[in-house]
């Protein structure tokens, strides 16, 4: 049977459907595309946001890829190269430490995301062993900028950082990592060099990543490597007791007591530990990287200049020559200070040598403008110009490794004193002396000086008098001799110079060199005390009426 012609109504019925169904389908479809279409938008912005980091890492990190890895893992298989090799130096052959790769990862929120393992960075420790009393002070400053940095990195991450704070934090953490492999390199290059026999350094203890050495002036360091988390907390067991390594509190009472332990270290030489644990990586750098650069230049060896050559040293040598050289100029700059402390009208300076081991300062007198102006007015009133008075005598002292040699300007030469002819002056004098009679030294050239200075002044004011080392002898008018004597202690705690006069009826013959005043004072010897130039000036132009012209 043929089907019946559907009627309109039927028709249009059908097509309704039809037409129903169909768009239900594009709805459908639309709907798909539309989640579809969000998602890759998310992918998307997710994959620039983690190549925007990327990129802004590769401008200062080497970052490498491996297809493999990425293929198999289904990751980017991004990671960032920390191993430099093409700059080491050829004679030093250095281990490629375990974080030199490390893996790029995507995070949660499609961020870059750096995996480093726990308590894998490690930090160089450099100390002097028996001077912790110094040393903890940097150390409870270190803990609570560490305790701060846990804490705000952690309120950072609850408060979920924009992009910009991610990639500091990874430029900061990645350079952390690149300071603990340098630190490493730079902690087994030492202990290679250790191990070799040195005359500047002994090798007494030795643990897992933990040095002791003895080098000179008496002196025992440790190098170490410490966990970065528990650098700042813990200390590693060196024969000392866990009391003489707390921390000392911010709310420290007893100031005085502090101060005292610094004054303990500084009076033992001791240097500041953080500055030569900057100069043992500073060392390494130029040994290992800026040498290997330039081979032709050398400039590692012009850092150690001719000792290096001459001696042929390592790292380790150099450096422990260096914080032997820094010790033993400590303990010369304490006596030096002392010395000026004590004694007013001498001035200290100190001079820049540009060298690890040489030190240098100037021990200078001037004559105050108040003296100048009464000679001037002495001069020009006519009674006499014999010479120029010098205004101005300095002592200088150099110090290389662990030797000491002064050089001192005006001084009296010695040697003729005993050839009778006292007024004769060296114009430079240059000796060598050890640091037990350095103090005592000075204090005679200073004393030499003043001598010096006086013995022209009364020559200029017309008085007939003659120098010895240290003192001056007037000729009176009645055949007397009166002498201005300085007398020199390093012990003394209220001045270091002093002077005395003496009377002498110019028969008897006085020990000019040396005279004995440890007799004390009488009729003949009387102590005038620890006088200024000024006073010591007005006592010379006293002796112009009692003096024969």
């Amino acid at each position: 049977m043929t089907r019946p012609k559907q009627l309109p109504n039927e028709l249009l019925s059908d097509l309704a459907v039809s037409t129903a169904t169909k768009l239900q389908c594009f709805w459908h479809l639309g709907k798909y595309f539309k989640q579809s279409a969000a998602a890759l938008e998310k992918q998307v912005a997710r994959e620039a946001r983690f190549y925007g980091a990327l990129i802004r890492l590769q401008q200062n990190w080497k970052v490498k890829r491996h297809r493999l890895v990425a293929a198999a893992s289904g990751n980017a298989g991004f990671f960032i190269d920390l191993f430099y090799n093409t700059l080491y130096d050829t004679s030093v052959s250095l281990r490629p430490s375990s974080m030199s790769t490390i893996p790029i990862e995507h995070d949660a929120a499609g961020m870059l995301a750096v995996n480093v393992p726990p308590n894998s960075c490690r930090s160089l420790r450099f100390e002097f062993l028996g001077s912790h009393s110094a040393n903890n002070v940097r150390r409870s400053g270190e803990t609570n900028m560490h305790a701060f940095s846990e804490d705000s990195s952690t309120e950072t991450n609850k408060e979920h950082a924009n992009d910009d704070e991610c990639v500091r934090k990874t430029h900061s953490l990645l350079r952390e990592v690149h300071r603990a492999i340098f630190d490493e390199q730079v902690f087994e290059l030492v202990s290679r060099e250790a191990c070799n026999s040195s005359l500047s350094v002994n090798l007494t203890g030795i643990q897992e990543n933990y040095l002791r050495l003895s080098i000179n002036q008496g002196a025992s360091v440790s190098i170490s490597l410490l966990l970065s988390s528990q650098d700042n907390k813990t200390d590693i067991v060196s024969g000392t007791n866990s009391s003489e390594t707390e921390t000392i509190p911010s709310e420290l009472s007893d100031w005085s007591k502090f101060r005292e332990g610094k004054d303990n270290v500084k009076k033992l030489g001791f240097p500041n530990r953080i500055s030569f644990e900057i100069y043992l990586q500073q060392l390494f750098h130029e040994y290992v990287f800026v040498r290997a650069k330039d081979k032709t230049s050398s400039s590692f060896r012009s850092l150690i200049s001719g000792q290096q050559s001459k001696d042929n040293l390592n790292i380790l040598d150099h450096f422990c020559m260096s914080l032997a050289h820094s010790i033993f100029s400590n303990k010369v700059l304490s006596e030096l200070e002392s010395l000026v402390c004590r004694t007013p009208y001498v001035q200290l300076i100190s001079h820049p040598t540009w060298h690890s081991r040489t030190s240098s300062w100037t021990l200078s007198m001037k004559v105050p403008q108040s003296i100048l102006h009464v000679g001037s007015q002495i001069l020009s009133s006519g009674i006499s110009n014999v010479k120029n008075v010098r205004s101005q005598f300095w002592s200088k002292v150099v110090v290389i490794d662990e030797s000491i040699s002064v050089e001192g300007v005006g001084d009296l030469n010695v040697v003729g004193l005993f050839n009778g002819k006292p007024e004769s002056i060296c114009p430079i004098n240059r000796y060598e002396c050890d640091l037990a009679d350095l103090p005592i030294i000075l204090l005679q050239q200073v004393a030499s000086q003043v001598i010096q200075w006086l013995h022209e002044e009364a020559l200029t004011v017309g008085i007939k008098v003659t120098r010895d080392f240290l003192s001056l002898a007037f000729e009176l008018d009645h055949g007397e001799i009166a002498s201005l004597v300085a007398h020199v202690d390093p012990e003394d705690t209220r001045g270091c110079i002093s002077w005395w006069l003496m009377m002498d009826d110019g028969i008897t013959e006085n020990h000019k060199l040396h005279p004995d005043l440890s007799i004390g004072e009488s009729e003949s010897r009387k102590f005038l005390g620890h006088l200024s130039l000024d006073v010591l000036y007005s006592t010379l132009l006293d002796f112009v009426n009692l003096c024969s012209c």
